[in-house]
């Protein structure tokens, strides 16, 4: 009984995060498919084959993102800019999502320095991502500091902290590596060899 039960748990160990992850990327791919994919359904009816809708909208976002660089297109681009960025409340949600995506995928990528962050009147620490080094932009008091996200652990949500930069030790370790150890509970650090060090001092 015992051996039956080791068993099935050492299958939900082992099959649970496939099906999950299987899962999740066909809801990605139907819901990024589905994007033009309804159009062409439309007229293609039963020729129609996944995927296509998908590969549409990387050919359209190359295509436009090439345009974006001309300079006739890409003075329309600005305008676009600077009209929605005049439009009460819809300002602010564009400005919200054009500067998280450029964070992410931008020349001056976000959460890309780890760092670890020295918790006062204690000697624990935490994990934390550089988000900006330009926040003396918002305030002057802001001099010196800079954004840092906190995040917690078995969740997305997390904190966003100004620290001052000396106050902050800069981590040798890949964002991806720290950020599966924060939400994790430090857990997956247990798959690493016990002679290697987690993290490296920069």
């Amino acid at each position: 009984m015992k051996a039956l039960a080791k068993n099935f748990l050492n299958g939900i160990v082992t099959v649970v995060p496939i099906i999950l992850v299987m899962y999740v990327v066909i809801k990605v791919f139907e819901f990024l498919d589905s994007i033009l994919g309804n159009t062409f359904r439309g007229f293609l009816k039963e020729d129609y084959v996944p995927g296509l809708g998908l590969l549409a909208s990387l050919i359209l976002i190359t295509v436009l993102g090439w345009l974006s660089k001309q300079y006739l297109s890409g003075k329309i681009v600005e305008l676009v800019d600077k009209f929605l960025d005049r439009i009460p409340i819809i300002k602010s949600l564009y400005s919200v999502i054009k500067d998280t995506i450029q964070s992410f995928l931008g020349e001056k990528k976000s959460f890309s320095k780890v760092v670890l962050v020295f918790i006062p009147g204690t000697n624990m620490k935490s994990i934390g991502f550089v988000t900006s080094e330009d926040v003396h932009q918002l305030a002057d008091p802001l001099a010196g500091h800079i954004a840092v996200y906190m995040p917690q652990t078995f969740q997305v949500a997390g904190f966003t902290f100004l620290i001052p930069k000396e106050e902050v030790e800069i981590l040798d370790v890949k964002p991806e590596e720290a950020m599966k150890f924060v939400l994790s509970g430090g857990m997956t650090v247990k798959q690493r060899s016990n002679t290697e060090s987690v993290f490296k001092k920069s």
